[in-house]
C-alpha cells in the first residue's frame, strides 16, 4: 500500500536543492500580511503549530521563467508546509486556507497536516481590480485531503486504491510538469490535484492532454459536488417527510439527480 505521509508527499515533488528554503516562518508575519478578523486571527494562532516555508520556486532557482499578462504576475512559487495542533472541521480548514495563500503574494502550493490528515492547497492569483497591487485569489482553491494509510477518511473522499496513490505520487514530480512558465508550472499541480479528485471517482488516475480537457474536467468536479450537496438535501428531506405523495416526488427527483451525478462520473 503506498504511504501518503507529508514528507512522502514533498519528497514527490523532487524540488532541486538550489530552491530549498527550509525556514520557520512566525505567526505574527502571516498576521501582518492579511486583513485578518478577530475570528481569523484566534483561527491562526489557536490552531497553527508551525509554518515551514519548505521552498522558494524561481527563475534562478528552477530556470523557469516568471510570467505577466494584463492580469497576474508570477515571480516566484512558493511551498508551504503548516503543521497544526490538532484537527480543523473542514469550513475552518478550507478558511485557514483562504488566509494563508492570501498572506503570500505570490502562487502558493500548501500542505496543511493535521495529525495523520493532509491536505494539498492550490490556487491561481490575479491583481485585484479596485486596489492597485493587491493581490487576490482567483477561481478559488483547488485541494484534496487524504489519510497517510490511505485509508477512508471519515469527512472526506481519500484515495481508495494503492494504484491511484502510486500515479498520483508519481505525477507530482517537477520534471514532468510544463516548463514553460512559472503559470504553466503551477497549472501542472493544479491538475494534478484534479485529477486525483477525478480518480477517486473513476478508479483510474489519467492527466487528460489539453488545457480544454482540463477545465472541463475542473467544472465537472464543480458539478459533481454541487449534485453531491443537493442530494443529500434531498435524501434528508424525504428522510423526515410523512406524506407518501410528497416522498414519491422526492424520491423522483433523488433518481434524476443520481443518473445526473452518474453521467458526470463517466465523462470524466
Amino acid at each position: 500500500m503506498t504511504c501518503l505521509d507529508a514528507q512522502t508527499v514533498i519528497q514527490a515533488f523532487e524540488l532541486p536543492d538550489s530552491c530549498q528554503v527550509g525556514q520557520r516562518v512566525p505567526k505574527k508575519i502571516l498576521l501582518e500580511n492579511i486583513a485578518a478578523t478577530a475570528a481569523d486571527k484566534r483561527l491562526i494562532t489557536d490552531n497553527i503549530a508551525e509554518i515551514q516555508w519548505l521552498a522558494a520556486l524561481k527563475p534562478n532557482t528552477i530556470g523557469v521563467p516568471d510570467y505577466r499578462d494584463t492580469k497576474r504576475e508570477y515571480l516566484e512559487i512558493t511551498i508551504l508546509s503548516v503543521t497544526l495542533r490538532g484537527v480543523l472541521k473542514p469550513a475552518n480548514r478550507v478558511r485557514l486556507a483562504e488566509l494563508l495563500h492570501r498572506a503570500v503574494p505570490y502562487p502558493v502550493l500548501l500542505q496543511l497536516v493535521e495529525g495523520q490528515i493532509q491536505t494539498l492547497f492550490l490556487a491561481h492569483k490575479r491583481w485585484a481590480q479596485n486596489e492597485f497591487g493587491k493581490v487576490v485569489l482567483d477561481g478559488g482553491l483547488v485541494y484534496a485531503s487524504f489519510f497517510h494509510t490511505m485509508v477512508e477518511a471519515p469527512e472526506t473522499a481519500c484515495l481508495t486504491s494503492p494504484e491511484v496513490g502510486h500515479a498520483f505520487l508519481q505525477s507530482l514530480s517537477i520534471s514532468r510538469q510544463p516548463q514553460a512558465t512559472l503559470y504553466s508550472l503551477y497549472q501542472g499541480w493544479i491538475d494534478c490535484v484534479q485529477t486525483l479528485l477525478a480518480a477517486r471517482l473513476t478508479g483510474i488516475y489519467r492527466i487528460v492532454p489539453t488545457q480544454e480537457q482540463a477545465e472541463a474536467r475542473r467544472q465537472a468536479l464543480n458539478d459533481y459536488e454541487r449534485l453531491e450537496i443537493e442530494i443529500n438535501r434531498l435524501r434528508g428531506l424525504a428522510l423526515k417527510e410523512k406524506q407518501m405523495a410528497r416522498q414519491v416526488e422526492l424520491n423522483l427527483q433523488l433518481q434524476a439527480l443520481l443518473a445526473e451525478r452518474q453521467r458526470i462520473v463517466l465523462n470524466l
